[in-house]
């Protein structure tokens, strides 16, 4: 292993907060006596600046991603787990990789930092690479959309330490003015919405339509449907619709709305969006298929308003509608985005900062839902706290 940290040895231990098991927040324990972890060949070890929290990081702890699991995502599923599951429970297989995870387990998937030492077969000249991490880990030998054999703090550690090994070529660099905590709220969000974007080939002038606009995922489609000249018409909390107007969007539904479709089609009138970038399913989920228009597309990559609802397949069948569901991006995705976050078209929302120590608090902070754009911890606390 070829290593070099500004002059100083690299720790033998560090912090990191460790999944002990399927369940809730008191699952979550933070030791500052973990190992830490060595770079294999093709690998490097990345000292991470900061990492950005997710919906998946709290599916995966909570046993929401089970099929046995049909409820939304609500605040007490983020907090106490989703009760009720056990070995024996109808169609035990998990539809996110579950029964591969291994405790206890390093989270974390949206990691930015830097190189300090690299495996056998990568060039030392890495070393010192300021990075944002690509937290999917291929099969090149599969099928394009069949490529995931691995996710970055789920099926192998994550960020939420001091230290992360990851594949070299998952680690991409970066050239940017912007904080590590800042970069640590595109990955995950931002090439989930794009794939979903590119999937559903929203071109300019064309309306769009996004759910659940305030969160990660929602914000990161916002801009990026407006990158490409779209017409965006977002869907969120009524209390938010200032933050979310202030990304540039068209129009504005509130989430509480009587009817989203009737609130929809008095701005575009009857079938008329082009594409519903969806990240939120729930009840609402038919009705999004009947404000498009013939021949348009549905794009998910998130349900947790809901997973399981009825469909009326004539929508489907008699409009010609297309639909996409996104788990893993590709690689020319993520180089996109990164290209976006270097040549600043991409504006990172982060709501606030944690220490790595306050995980807990900050992932019960998240499930209530109330913040615009992402959380994030670094393992160095900056003075920074909130971000305006």
């Amino acid at each position: 292993m070829n290593s070099e940290v500004s002059g100083s040895a690299i720790p033998k231990v560090m912090r990191a907060v460790l999944l002990t098991g399927f369940g809730g927040i008191e699952k979550l324990q933070f030791r500052a006596d973990v190992p830490v972890p060595h770079p294999n060949a093709g690998e490097v070890l990345i000292k991470v600046g900061a990492c950005g929290i997710n919906n998946t990081d709290i599916n995966l702890r909570t046993q929401w991603y089970h099929r046995a699991a049909s409820s939304s995502l609500t605040e007490e599923v983020g907090l106490r787990g989703v009760q009720g599951i056990t070995d024996k429970a109808e169609e035990a297989a998990a539809t996110w990789k579950q029964e591969a995870l291994v405790f206890p387990r390093v989270q974390g998937a949206a990691i930015a930092g830097r190189i300090v030492a690299v495996g056998d077969a990568v060039i030392a000249g890495r070393i010192g690479e300021r990075v944002i991490v690509d937290p999917q880990v291929r099969d090149r030998s599969l099928p394009e959309r069949a490529q995931l054999v691995a996710y970055i703090g789920g099926e192998r550690d994550g960020g939420f330490a001091e230290y992360v090994v990851v594949p070299a070529e998952n680690a991409y660099a970066v050239t940017s003015h912007l904080t590590d905590a800042e970069l640590a709220t595109f990955p995950t969000s931002y090439d989930t919405a794009e794939e979903m974007l590119e999937r559903a080939r929203l071109s300019e002038g064309e309306t769009v339509v996004v759910t659940g606009a305030s969160g990660g995922v929602g914000t990161a489609l916002v801009q990026l449907a407006l990158i490409r000249k779209a017409r965006v018409i977002a869907i969120a909390g009524q209390s938010k619709e200032a933050r979310v107007r202030a990304l540039g969007v068209h129009e504005f539904v509130p989430r509480e709305s009587e009817s989203i479709k009737a609130a929809v089609e008095a701005i575009v009138g009857s079938q008329g969006v082009d594409v519903v970038a969806d990240v939120v399913g729930g009840p609402a989920f038919g009705d999004y298929l009947k404000i498009l228009r013939r021949g348009g597309r549905y794009t998910t990559g998130g349900a947790i308003g809901g997973p399981v609802q009825p469909m009326d397949l004539r929508d489907l069948i008699y409009k010609d509608i297309e639909m996409y569901g996104i788990t893993c991006p590709t690689p020319s995705t993520f180089a996109r985005v990164i290209s976006h976050v270097s040549s600043g078209k991409l504006r990172p929302l982060l709501d606030k900062v944690y220490p790595l120590d306050e995980l807990a608090q900050a992932q019960t902070d998240f499930v209530k839902r109330t913040h615009v754009g992402k959380f994030v911890v670094e393992p160095t606390p900056s003075a920074s706290g909130i971000a305006k």
